[in-house]
């Protein structure tokens, strides 16, 4: 398997790192996403 570029690497970073803040489930958040968090708290406010 050919190692990716730079720019390529710096995308898929890129990417892993916003699915993980807002995507992926957190347990300290109940085991949901950072993004299902902040809109529960928006409709409950």
């Amino acid at each position: 398997m050919p190692k990716p570029n730079v720019r390529t690497a710096l995308h898929n970073l890129a990417v892993a790192i916003e699915h993980y803040n807002e995507n992926h489930p957190h347990s300290a958040l109940g085991y949901r996403s950072p993004r299902e968090y902040r809109r529960q708290r928006v409709t409950l406010t």
